[in-house]
C-alpha cells in the first residue's frame, strides 16, 4: 500500500488578473483602502509599479498557509515570514 494520494495535489494559486479592480478585490479591508489610495494618488507613469507591488502582496495573501507561516515566524520557529520574503523579493528586483 502506498502513502501517496490517488490524485495529484495542485498547490498552484490562480493568478490574480493584473488590473486595478482585481487587485483591489483580492486585498482585505485596510490593505484595499491603502492600495486604492496609492493608485489614485500616483502619477500615471508610477501606476504600473504601484500595481506590481500590491499584486505581489495580494498573491502572497492567497498562498496556502500564509497566516500559518506568519505565526511560525512570529513564534521564532526560524521560518521566513511572507512579509519578509516579499521585502527580500522587492529588494532583489529593485
Amino acid at each position: 500500500m502506498s502513502a501517496q494520494p490517488d490524485h495529484s495535489v495542485d498547490r498552484k494559486v490562480a493568478a490574480i488578473p493584473h488590473t486595478i479592480n482585481a487587485i483591489g478585490e483580492a486585498l482585505s479591508g485596510e490593505q484595499r483602502a491603502r492600495f486604492y489610495g496609492e493608485v489614485l494618488a500616483a502619477e500615471e507613469a508610477v501606476v504600473p509599479a504601484v500595481m506590481r507591488s500590491w499584486w505581489k502582496i495580494a498573491m502572497l495573501a492567497k498562498a496556502p498557509s500564509a497566516e500559518h507561516s506568519r505565526a511560525n515566524a512570529a513564534a521564532g520557529r526560524n521560518l521566513v515570514s511572507i512579509d519578509d520574503l516579499l521585502s527580500r523579493l522587492e529588494g532583489a528586483h529593485g
